[in-house]
């Protein structure tokens, strides 16, 4: 005698291929959307636009430049203070690229951080 599941569950192998076959399209998506943002550079302001930090989308900092003005031999705090502000920034803002392109992917979703996965 067959266990019977209640209706509209266990819809067969046929269900579960389709639903593999849809995992590995978002992953796919995932991965291209992925490779896209590497590649993008960002260009981020801090202390009043005395020092602009360009940013790819990696999260590799490929140049930072400084106003002569703000180089001030008496204040380096500052000077440091304004760098580490911007460099923060410029993570968020890939950070928010990012989740505002999985969004779109998702369709806003919250699907779980499983490694090797997404």
């Amino acid at each position: 005698m067959k266990a019977r599941l209640p209706e509209g569950m266990g819809k067969g192998p046929g269900n579960m291929n389709s639903m593999l076959k849809q995992m590995q399209k978002l992953q796919e998506d995932m991965e291209n959307m992925q490779a896209g943002l590497e590649e993008q550079e960002f260009e981020i302001s801090s202390g009043g636009g005395v020092c602009k930090i360009v940013i790819s989308g990696s999260k590799e900092i490929r140049s930072i430049t400084l106003d002569p003005e703000i180089v001030d031999p008496d204040d380096i705090e500052t000077l440091q203070d304004i760098i580490v502000a911007g460099v923060n920034e410029a993570i968020k803002k890939v950070d928010a690229e990012s989740q505002s392109q999985m969004s779109k992917l998702t369709g806003g979703l919250n699907l779980p951080n499983i490694p090797g996965i997404f």
